[in-house]
């Protein structure tokens, strides 16, 4: 019998990451996660899946973003009950990133309700943090570059994929067939993370195209954020810069931290890591090791270099304080969390700034800020922007284009396909005419509940 694989989400978008894997009756998902972005998309993650949640027989995440495993919660809640295969730092984060999402979104909801924002009587979150706890009791943690076995028959291997802390890229081999999940990959030269691990053989492979239609500046970080940073200085303003809790906070930190020991920024300049998730995915670091390319000294400097913020007191108590100073906090694409907040009390002034730090999906108010939008909707009101808008080019974690070729390329033999997924329309079928062109390899871009052969 074939191995078919249905795209119930990364296709068309970065977001909802989920590839629905059968063979003889048997349904296994890889990534389980939350559409985010436009209206239409985030309306996804109430509609049904096409298939019941009890009738998947086994899941395998790539890493813990919520855009890969936000919805397991709800997986949960609609009858799933068997295994959740990830890496244990991947399981480590999903506990620190699930229930923190259940959380918000109860937050959100009942703000909402509050203050009468809502078209819905009343305003229900997707899901809960009692939701997500219970979840958790579904991870199955699996070393790298070890073989297991998520179903009878079918044999699985995470291999390091850079990006974030725990992240793999996935070799499922089922009925004489290898299919690749590249998972999201990192850059090579990642000033935190090691580089991803050469592509193992594979029949079928799908490659992730956040960045399929662009280069990454020659230029680092550190070369961009410091003038900005001296900038807002010396005007004693605010910046506020909205930051993935796992990945990109722990990289800003790593940077500052540098550029202080430098003399490149002012060594009193206040910092401010306000996000309870960022703090503890930043303790994570230091319990895995080998995740990443940081020492000792520089673990030290992620713990030191900024005040932690953990409680709602110590957060409202930050717009009390005069600039300059710098805060950062979730999310990174502004689309809820403690940065509104900030983003709502600072974004009026012209001394103050706000840092963009890695890719806006559309429709997020991240993608409003870069796109030069003179209001900033949030919480039922609009919020005029006069701040200073930055938007960093180099601190992506995810590879370029020139990168996911080069990846493909290392391996030695042609796939019978490759499927480009993880991408806007445009990035993808860039990538997809790059592969054909360079590689000489057949891609195709999926359709969104499209299905297909490996």
């Amino acid at each position: 019998m074939s191995v078919n694989i249905t795209f119930l989400g990364g296709t068309g978008t970065v977001t909802g990451s989920k590839y629905l894997v059968q063979h003889d009756g048997k349904k296994l998902l890889v990534d389980c996660g939350l559409f985010q972005g436009y209206k239409q998309l985030r309306l996804r993650n109430w509609n049904p899946m096409p298939i019941e949640a009890a009738d998947v027989d086994a899941v395998l995440l790539t890493h813990a973003h919520l855009d890969h495993s936000g919805y397991v919660p709800l997986l949960y809640r609609q009858g799933y009950r068997g295994h959740i295969h990830a890496t244990p730092a991947t399981c480590d984060l999903c506990a620190i990133l699930l229930p923190d999402s259940g959380h918000i979104q109860e937050e959100d909801a009942a703000f909402l309700n509050r203050h009468g924002y809502t078209k819905h009587e009343p305003a229900m979150p997707l899901y809960g943090k009692h939701d997500a706890l219970l979840s958790l009791q579904l991870l199955k943690p699996e070393r790298e570059g070890i073989s297991f076995s998520p179903l009878p028959g079918w044999k699985a291997t995470f291999s390091h994929a850079g990006h974030i802390i725990g992240a793999a890229s996935i070799l499922l081999e089922v009925a004489g067939r290898r299919i690749l999940f590249s998972g999201d990959l990192g850059r090579p030269d990642d000033m935190i993370m090691n580089p991803p691990a050469p592509p193992p053989e594979a029949d079928t492979v799908l490659i992730e195209s956040t960045y399929g239609n662009r280069e990454h500046p020659h230029e680092n970080i550190m070369t961009e954020l410091a003038p900005a940073l001296k900038r807002v200085a010396a005007r004693g303003g605010v910046a506020v810069v909205p930051v993935f809790a796992v990945g990109r906070a722990q990289a800003l930190l790593h940077a500052i931290a540098l550029m202080k020991e430098r003399g490149e920024i002012p060594h009193g300049l206040p910092i401010f890591l306000d996000s309870p998730m960022a703090v503890h995915t930043t303790d994570l670091f230091q319990r895995h090791p080998d995740a990443h390319r940081l020492d000792a000294h520089a673990l030290k400097g992620l713990k030191h270099v900024a005040t932690m913020i953990e409680t709602t007191e110590e957060s409202k108590a930050l717009s009390k304080r005069h600039g300059p100073m710098v805060i950062l906090a979730a999310s990174g694409m502004a689309t809820g969390g403690r940065v509104l907040h900030h983003l709502a009390h600072y974004l009026p002034d012209h001394r103050n700034m706000v840092i963009l730090t890695g890719y806006q999906a559309p429709g997020t108010r991240g993608a409003t800020i870069a796109g030069g939008g003179a209001m900033l909707r949030m919480h039922g009101q609009d919020v005029a922007i006069h701040a200073e808008v930055v938007q960093l080019q180099s601190s992506s974690a995810h590879a370029d284009a020139t990168q996911l070729v080069a990846w493909l390329g290392q391996m030695k033999n042609k796939p019978d396909q490759v499927y480009v997924v993880h991408g806007e329309p445009e990035a993808s079928d860039a990538l997809r005419q790059r592969i054909e062109r360079d590689l000489n390899w057949r891609a195709i871009v999926p359709e969104h509940g499209s299905a297909w052969p490996t």
